[in-house]
């Protein structure tokens, strides 16, 4: 018998807000069990760290080189040959996605059966100026949802807070209204309708931690007065802001007023310890069920945010808190016969989600798929898998290559010809910029030539 396929994602969400991570304030106790019971994935990453480039990767099990999407890229249609849910569904998946799409045109079905969609605040889906049928308010079945419980006018901006925004306050409705605890219901209901003919393949994708930073009140007030460490500063970042672009409420750089920043963290932790223990909500659904035990799950995220490190927010940039992702493996029925409780460095992507799931589905994995199954590193066979990642972001001036290994990061930004490196393995927040250290000279000529390598295969492919 296949076994049921579940993966979850949130959006925005950093590799080291985890309690397995090591976090010392975040509290995940659903995901730290599922961990715990599962496979931990250390140097998990998002190639191109935006929503919609991510997500390319994570559907179509794609690099960037295939995908083409190496920025935001918002309002292209898309129109790939193969998808995770379309493989999945010819192999006899009954498939669902609630929650966070984010393709063109808005009700995209990408593969699956069907959508329930909430794709966030995109401020670019709430313009009248297309088909009335891509108006965010048409298309979003939470909006709508939203409307009928609480009034008519109800809205996604209620909050005042901006979707790309450091400002942070409470959600203002009755916490059973929050798109959290929707997208939990919604999957949990199609428990109740999917065909028990079938094994499933749901998609279950929060809108959360990205802002607008508004948790619950209970969830606001777990954090708000705890003692929250400062944002992290490397030798190498902007300590000035002559420009003041840190007083822009959506800021991507700059000096953001320290008690605001920290209200920003603390809404950003609430919402991520909301998201927890609506996952913890949902699995026990799963064991009522009795669908659980024949379940394969994969925890992870599109990319990670910034959060003031380095006076730098949101995504986009190759650091750890932006390109860095949570990545878990939770089989609890033990399908993919591994031991419980492991932790895998190998540096993962979002692409190799797609051919993980299809290979726990004893699915054949289309040639279009960049990514590779993670089930050989599960049961502890590494021979042949990478030894370093690529990734790049289209980004103005900050346009960027990167590449990856365990070990470290070399970083070239293609606007200006500025250099990076960092030594990971000893200093994993990337506090200091080794690029003239004599002692990284050679270290950084070879990650120059794998770069150059890259940037070639992508001119001729």
């Amino acid at each position: 018998m296949k076994p049921n396929i579940l993966l979850i994602t949130t959006d925005q969400h950093r590799s080291d807000c985890l309690g397995v991570a090591g976090h010392p304030v975040v509290e995940t106790p659903h995901l730290d069990h599922m961990a715990s019971r599962g496979a931990y994935f250390s140097n998990a990453y998002s190639a191109t760290p935006t929503c919609i480039a991510a997500r390319a990767a994570l559907l179509t099990g794609m690099s960037q080189k295939k995908h083409g999407r190496t920025y935001y890229k918002d309002k292209q249609n898309w129109d790939y040959e193969n998808y995770l849910a379309g493989v999945l569904a010819d192999n006899g998946y009954h498939t669902q996605s609630v929650g966070k799409m984010h393709v063109h045109p808005p009700r995209s079905l990408v593969g699956f059966h069907n959508v329930v969609l909430h794709d966030g605040y995109l401020q670019n889906y709430r313009k009248f100026d297309g088909p009335a049928g891509e108006h965010q308010v048409v298309v979003d079945d939470y909006v709508q949802w939203l409307k009928d419980r609480q009034h008519a006018c109800a809205d996604l901006i209620d909050t005042g807070l901006d979707c790309n925004s450091w400002v942070a306050r409470p959600w203002i409705y009755p916490e059973h209204l929050h798109p959290t605890n929707w997208l939990v219901d919604q999957s949990i209901d199609f428990l109740r309708r999917r065909d028990t003919t079938r094994p499933f393949f749901l998609m279950m994708s929060f809108v959360r931690p990205h802002s607008p930073l508004d948790p619950p009140p209970f969830y606001y007030d777990m954090y708000k007065d705890r003692e929250i460490p400062p944002p992290i500063n490397g030798d190498w970042a902007e300590t000035e802001d002559p420009m003041r672009k840190g007083m822009h409420f959506s800021a991507t750089q700059g000096i953001v007023n320290p008690i605001a920043l920290k209200r920003a963290r603390a809404a950003y932790y609430g919402l991520i310890t909301h998201i927890d223990h609506q996952i913890g909500r949902f699995i026990q659904a799963m064991d009522e069920y009795k669908v659980l035990n024949d379940t394969v799950v994969i925890f992870t995220a599109d990319h990670g945010d910034l959060l003031g490190d380095h006076n730098l927010y949101r995504k986009a940039l190759p650091y750890e808190g932006s390109a860095g992702v949570p990545f878990i493996v939770y089989d609890p029925g033990n399908h993919m016969k591994f031991e419980p409780g492991i932790c895998v460095d190998q540096v993962v992507e979002l692409r190799d989600v797609m051919p993980t799931l299809l290979d726990a589905a004893g699915a054949e994995i289309p040639q279009s798929v960049d990514g590779m199954s993670v089930l050989p590193l599960l049961q502890g066979a590494s021979d042949g898998w990478r030894d370093y990642l690529h990734g790049q972001h289209e980004y103005g001036e900050m346009s960027n290559h990167y590449i990856v290994t365990k070990q470290d990061k070399y970083v070239w930004f293609s606007q200006t010809g500025r250099e990076q490196y960092f030594d990971l393995e000893n200093d994993p927040t990337e506090l200091h910029d080794g690029i003239n250290d004599a002692r990284y000279q050679e270290r950084v000529q070879q990650l120059r030539e794998i770069l150059i390598h890259e940037r070639g295969a992508v001119a001729t492919s």
